[in-house]
C-alpha cells in the first residue's frame, strides 16, 4: 500500500506544500520609537503563544523566508515568531500585519542592526555574523533580489509614531531617544 493510500486510510493529512516567501528578508527595521511596543508586549504572553504557534503550523513548520524545515536549521533546531508590520515612516505608524516563523538565521538576517550590537558587544561571534549575512543574502540572490540599505529618513517626530493592532493605537514606550539609548545605548 503505498504512503498516501496509508494516510487516507488513517485519515491523517499531509501539511500543504509551502512556498518559501523570500521578500520576507527585506522587511523595513521597526523604528526606535516603537522599540518595546511589539503586539507579543501589549498583547501578552498567551495571545503570543497562540499566534506563534499558528504560525508555525501555517507552514508546516518551516521558516517561511528560506523554506527550511525546523529540524534542518542551522544553529537552533526551532523556529523563531516574527511580526511584520506595513510600516509608514512618514506618519510615523506601524500597522501590525501578520506574525510569521523564521528560522534562527533568517530571524537574525532580518534584525540585523540588533546582530550588529550584539557582534559589537562581544555577545556574537564574528563567524556567526558572517554566516548569517551570507545565507540571507544567499537566500535573496537565488530568487534575483538584494538587500537594501536600511530606510535613512525623513522620519515622523518620536512622539508621533504609533504601533496599531487590530484598529488600536499604543504609543511609544520610551518617551525620547535618550530614554531609549538608556535602554538600549
Amino acid at each position: 500500500m503505498s504512503l498516501s493510500d496509508r494516510l487516507r486510510k488513517a485519515q491523517v493529512s499531509m501539511p500543504p506544500p509551502y512556498r518559501a516567501r523570500p521578500r520576507l528578508l527585506l522587511l523595513p527595521r521597526v523604528p526606535k520609537p516603537l522599540h518595546g511596543v511589539a503586539p507579543r508586549v501589549v498583547l501578552g504572553s498567551k495571545w503570543w503563544d497562540e499566534t506563534r504557534r499558528a504560525a508555525y503550523a501555517s507552514t508546516g513548520y518551516r521558516c517561511a523566508a528560506c523554506g527550511v524545515g525546523k529540524q534542518q536549521a542551522t544553529w537552533c533546531r526551532w523556529l523563531e515568531g516574527h511580526e511584520i508590520y506595513d510600516l509608514d515612516y512618514l506618519l510615523g505608524r506601524a500597522v501590525y500585519v501578520e506574525t510569521v516563523p523564521l528560522c534562527h538565521a533568517c530571524h537574525n538576517y532580518i534584525h540585523a542592526g540588533r546582530m550588529l550590537a550584539l557582534l559589537e558587544k562581544g555577545e556574537m561571534r564574528q563567524e556567526k555574523y558572517d554566516c548569517i549575512l551570507a545565507y540571507g543574502d544567499r537566500v535573496l540572490h537565488e530568487v534575483g533580489l538584494v538587500r537594501p540599505a536600511p530606510y535613512e529618513g525623513p522620519f515622523a517626530d518620536w512622539g508621533d509614531w504609533r504601533m496599531i493592532i487590530d484598529g488600536r493605537k499604543y504609543p511609544p514606550k520610551f518617551k525620547t531617544f535618550e530614554a531609549w539609548l538608556k535602554e538600549f545605548g
